[in-house]
């Protein structure tokens, strides 16, 4: 049986170590579990499931027609992880890895209830998952302005919906997926603002043989459909803007087909896509590269997963896009690696039981090349202008980052030293990409030469509190008495 983890009985050593309980997670600990290897899960949430199956066995929406069966499968990922024999530390963050040279291995930092522990493993699994784009616009940081994930989540964990006038911008699954969930629920929906260019088809229809054998096409259908019968979309917006006053949304003024509109709203929900959450990933070194399909940073993986950094394999989202279904294929794939690394089983069987795995990962693949074709994100909305905010944490403008590349300013880690942009709370999560495009775009170079913040541990905040609950050494208590004399 699953065993959740407590404060009072703290881990301190496991063989696997799987960090994240979305899809890939779930996947992989329970894949790992069942090889026979020691396995830990470490989540922030209180419960598993990620972002995609958010509060799955948890949930106060008992009318399954409103988040849908794609939804619910969640709940066959739940079943044998707790069956697996995993250990499940939940509400818990990682914040630092340190590979043990002499030992072999990593030590893990993380964070629960207020209390620091560490824990020796000799392989991880990072299933971070993904965030989105960051969506930089006029009046974004204006309260009643969220993303559409941010929506979906308070949808999933508390049955919590818009009252008043609501907005969707931007373009992608997503943002698609959420109207119809917001219909099913009885929410009215003012507009849907689609950034999507004109003609954009056209650049997506080579790869369209693909999707039209996918199980996207099906359910895409149906859904845009039910969309299009129950909400106003605005084809071709070119620019939008949120405006308001004391503190609060109340007007959404967007451009479309060379005219400006401005509608009334209290909510505006944002969406341009998703990409890896790469943070941790950056941290302990491991090689990324710019994806020109995606326009954003991946960590460079092999087929099972495994990073450049030997021990650390990489799964589902957080290793490229590919949606819930390819995740969850792609955490048994690396646990079936890291199990032939641990010594577990040897490379014939690791090679016989992953063939199914890959049959259902090529078909659950098939397709997303139209999509990332279909709804790549615009330049004009990823590389802002003028007074747009860049960095949220710092209140970093478009227009600074932009002054300070054409000063010379050669890459983000220069731009912290004279801007802060990327120093604040998030390490660069809601502005990374902009910058690294807006310093391209200002000097002509591709992203790829521009790079990336150099990401350190700890990788979000931690309290001093927290800190002084680290488990102490007798090396570090003669420091700390040197240091007093």
């Amino acid at each position: 049986m699953n065993r959740s983890a407590s404060n009072d009985t703290p881990i301190s050593a496991c063989d696997l170590l799987v960090v994240g309980a979305g899809p890939a997670g779930l996947a992989a600990a329970t894949q790992a579990a069942s090889q026979g290897i020691d396995t830990v899960l470490i989540d922030e949430q209180p419960a598993p499931g990620g972002q995609i199956y958010r509060a799955v066995n948890a949930t106060p929406l008992r009318d399954r027609r409103i988040l849908g069966e794609d939804y619910w499968h969640g709940l066959a990922l739940l079943e044998p992880f707790a069956r697996s024999g995993a250990r499940h530390v939940a509400g818990a963050m990682v914040w630092a890895m340190n590979r043990l040279e002499e030992e072999g291995g990593f030590e893990v930092a993380y964070t629960a209830d207020g209390q620091t522990r560490l824990l020796h493993t000799r392989h991880v699994i990072l299933a971070t998952g993904a965030q989105e784009r960051p969506f930089p616009i006029p009046g974004w940081t204006l309260p009643g302005v969220i993303t559409a994930g941010a929506a979906q989540i308070l949808l999933k964990t508390a049955g919590v919906v818009p009252s008043g006038p609501t907005v969707l911008a931007g373009g992608g699954p997503l943002l698609y997926l959420l109207a119809w969930q917001y219909l099913n629920a009885g929410v009215r929906i003012d507009a849907i603002l689609e950034t999507t260019p004109p003609g954009r088809w056209r650049q997506a229809l080579p790869h369209a043989w693909g999707f039209l054998r996918s199980a996207y096409l099906a359910k895409g259908l149906k859904l845009l459909r039910a969309v299009r019968a129950g909400v106003p979309i605005v084809s071709g917006v070119t620019a939008i803007e949120a405006l308001g006053e004391e503190g609060a949304l109340q007007q959404v003024r967007y451009s479309a087909q060379g005219r400006s509109h401005t509608v009334p709203a209290e909510q505006l929900l944002l969406h341009q896509g998703v990409v890896p959450n790469s943070n941790l990933s950056r941290a302990i070194g491991a090689e990324h590269a710019w994806s020109e399909r995606q326009d954003c940073w991946e960590p460079v993986v092999d087929a099972w997963g495994a990073s450049s950094v030997s021990g650390v394999t990489i799964a589902g989202d957080g290793a490229g896009i590919a949606g819930a279904m390819a995740a969850e294929h792609r955490g048994r794939l690396a646990a079936l690696h890291a199990a032939m690394s641990l010594g577990k089983i040897d490379k014939a069987r690791r090679d016989d039981e992953v063939r199914p795995h890959q049959r259902a990962l090529a078909r659950a693949s098939r397709g997303r090349e139209f999509f990332e074709t279909l709804y790549r994100a615009p330049d004009t909305f990823r590389r802002p202008t003028g007074d747009t905010i860049v960095c949220r944490c710092e209140e970093v403008t478009a227009a600074q980052v932009r002054e300070t590349a054409r000063l010379g300013c050669q890459g983000p880690n220069q731009m912290k030293s004279f801007l802060r942009c990327g120093m604040g709370p998030c390490q660069g999560r809601f502005c990374g990409l902009t910058v690294t495009e807006l310093i391209a775009d200002e000097q002509g170079r591709h992203p790829r030469d521009v790079g990336y913040y150099r990401i350190r541990f700890p990788i979000k905040p931690v309290t001093l509190g927290e800190f002084a609950t680290l488990p102490q050494t007798d090396a570090s208590r003669d420091a700390v008495i040197r240091i007093r004399k």
